[in-house]
């Protein structure tokens, strides 16, 4: 493979094509009014995912229950079915096909990963797993490369800020990832998988319930994927060696329904990678094989009580453990992060209020392993007081949020939203809203030698506005934002940190507008999706563009039954980006095109192939660092119905 770079002509009508791709689908979308639109088979895919009903449930926009017609923020929602078919070994791929996403990655799967949404920081996004906050007081956000796809049965992305809701870090949006939960007789499951690269994959798992009727539910499954991956460095002196990886992953999950108006549930999740890498400080005289060694530990217990038909709680107790190692080179952190969140809901006809106390409690480790000699082992706590209230009918919906967040550190933080839609007409609906964020430093970026004690937390203001249209398997939606964030924090140059290399500091403002379009389409048999986004993630200060970000990124996939067997295929394109702040290293766009299919071959086997970057391309998510070229997998699965 070799080296593409795009020219300014061909960056140019790579903008084109999201354009004419998002016109069409708009045009389709209006158009389908007039006619009576054929119901979607269960295995269409809408935005990258299936197509949900309204009447489903979604938790993430206010941490309570709400059917997906009642929402007025921006959602997505990703199932299994969706998870399989795309063949994605790792979540930020996945992530990645959803409109208002894009990730960047320093080489191959197991190396650091990067999820922004709508071009926001990485660490402006709160993750949760089953109810879990995880995150990392080093350099800040989730480190995505630890969380392990495989057990991943569910993911629900809410795009916009949510700290009046959440608290400290959910600047930009939240994603929340759930496991399998268990119903119905014992439902076991056995895949195994081969690809390029020397990739095997074996997974196991069992679910369902037992009891009188059903009151014990679980869920428990294991994962092991290994690779002889690539080189993952393109330039430079360093080792040309294939960087690997390995994984290891389970989960357990464990439900009992005490009465019709108690359930305890229980969660435990956990991964360790081992994955190869080049350090900067490679000398061919003394080679060495690095290694990136992950640790990520979820453990849950939540009660929930029905106390009456309108008044129900939820109390739960979370711990998160993410740890980070290099060998031989020596570095070492490790997070430790304990929640606690007493829920009260009250519905009283179309109104909904709610009030949350709760506690997060950081430590971080970082021992001292290098010339430096500063070893880190402080912690620090938030309680937080977050009240909400909802009204829903008449066409009308109306979200207010507010909470007061008391940081051990930082002191008193107040953040608040108000969210309002209308429904036009029973497919058309528009929404609006305003919110305000924070995230608090971390304990790395204040107190590391790079640290400088005296950073402020990091504090945004968004706005946006959106419109929407859906009827049986067909979408449209437009949503326009505006977010500044000021106080942000980057690596800036020598200060009065330790390190003459750099230190820390609230050196800009950003901002982070855009308008995403996203729709769906059933024509001729096949079920058309796409989304294209156009944003401006800048430096208010310097008015450069932010690293790694680009101004323009589309999907397009198609996919319909051939022949017994469920084919589509998808592109992903994103404009040109820049590697640095000051927008001296260009990164060129690209266009990548996968290809997938499955069937079931018996009644109790499915078989998946699938093929990514078709065409080969040879692309850069990262200055110096490789990306895979064409590959393919196959995977078998057996499922007895």
């Amino acid at each position: 493979m070799k080296s593409v770079v795009f020219p300014a002509h061909a960056n140019a009508l790579l903008g084109l094509r999201p354009v004419a791709t998002a016109c069409g689908l708009w045009l389709l979308a209006l158009a389908a009014q007039a006619e009576t639109a054929t119901p979607a088979p269960s295995w269409l895919v809408v935005q990258n995912l299936r197509a949900p009903s309204l009447d489903e449930v979604v938790v993430t926009a206010t941490r309570t229950p709400q059917p997906l017609a009642d929402l007025v923020a921006d959602v997505s929602i990703v199932d299994r079915e969706t998870i399989e078919a795309s063949g994605a070994t790792a979540l930020p791929d996945v992530l990645a096909r959803l409109p208002g996403i894009e990730i960047s990655r320093n080489g191959g799967l197991g190396s650091s990963a990067s999820v922004f949404v709508r071009g926001a920081e990485s660490r402006f996004t709160a993750v949760y797993i089953d109810g879990v906050r995880v995150d990392s007081q080093s350099t800040g956000g989730t480190q995505w490369e630890q969380i392990p796809l495989a057990q991943i049965e569910r993911i629900e992305v809410l795009r916009g800020p949510a700290a009046a809701v959440y608290g400290s870090d959910a600047i930009a949006g939240v994603i929340q990832l759930f496991t399998r939960q268990g119903q119905g007789p014992a439902q076991p499951m056995v895949g195994v998988g081969i690809g390029s690269q020397g990739t095997r994959h074996i997974e196991a798992a069992i679910s369902g319930s037992t009891g009188t009727e059903g009151a014990f539910d679980y869920a428990l499954g294991l994962s092991r994927t290994l690779s002889d991956g690539f080189d993952t460095k393109n330039s430079g002196s360093h080792d040309t060696d294939r960087d690997g990886y390995r994984s290891t992953s389970g989960y357990a999950r464990l439900g009992l329904r005490i009465n019709a108006q108690h359930r305890l549930e229980g969660n435990l999740l956990a991964q360790r990678m081992n994955s190869g890498y080049d350090d900067f400080s490679y000398s061919p005289a003394h080679p060495s094989d690095d290694r990136n060694l992950h640790r990520l530990r979820t453990a849950g217990l939540s009660w929930q009580a029905q106390w009456s038909e309108a008044y129900r709680t939820r109390l739960s107790i979370t711990e998160a453990v993410s740890r980070y190692e290099t060998t031989p080179s020596p570095y070492l952190t490790e997070t430790t992060l304990h929640g606690y969140l007493w829920q009260h809901d009250y519905q009283a006809g179309a109104h909904r209020f709610s009030a949350t106390l709760e506690r997060r409690e950081d430590q971080l480790y970082n021992p001292a392993l290098d010339a430096w000699g500063v070893t880190l082992d402080g912690e620090r706590s938030q309680d937080g007081l977050a009240l909400g209230y909802s009204y829903s009918a008449h066409g009308h919906t109306l979200q207010i949020n507010a909470r007061h967040d008391d940081d051990s550190e930082f002191g008193g933080q107040n953040t608040g939203s108000l969210a309002y839609g209308y429904a036009i007409t029973p497919q058309w609906r528009a929404t609006a809203s305003v919110g305000t964020a924070f995230r608090a430093p971390t304990l790395y970026h204040r107190f590391s030698e790079y640290g400088v004690a005296t950073l402020q937390p990091e504090k945004s203001h968004n706005a946006e506005i959106g419109l929407r249209w859906a009827e049986k398997s067909s979408t449209f939606s437009i949503v326009a934002y505006r977010n500044r964030v000021r106080n942000l924090i980057s690596f800036a140059g020598a200060g009065s940190c330790a390190s003459d290399f750099g230190c820390y500091a609230n050196t800009a403002r950003a901002q982070y507008e855009g308008i995403t379009l996203a729709g769906s389409y059933r024509l001729a048999g096949v079920q058309w999706r796409g989304s294209v986004d156009w944003l401006n993630p800048r430096d208010l200060d310097t008015g450069k563009q932010l690293a790694r970000r680009a101004k323009r990124h589309a999907t397009l996939g198609a996919e319909t039954l051939l022949s017994g067997w469920n084919v589509g295929a998808e592109m992903q394109a994103s404009g040109q980006r820049f590697d640095n702040a000051a927008n001296t290293n260009r990164l060129g766009g690209y266009a990548l095109w996968n290809l997938y299919a499955n069937k079931r071959l018996a009644r109790d086997f499915t078989l998946l192939a699938r093929i990514d970057n078709l065409a080969d391309k040879d692309y850069q998510l990262a200055r110096t660092y490789a990306t895979a070229g064409r590959s393919l997998y196959l995977g078998l699965k057996w499922t007895p119905q």
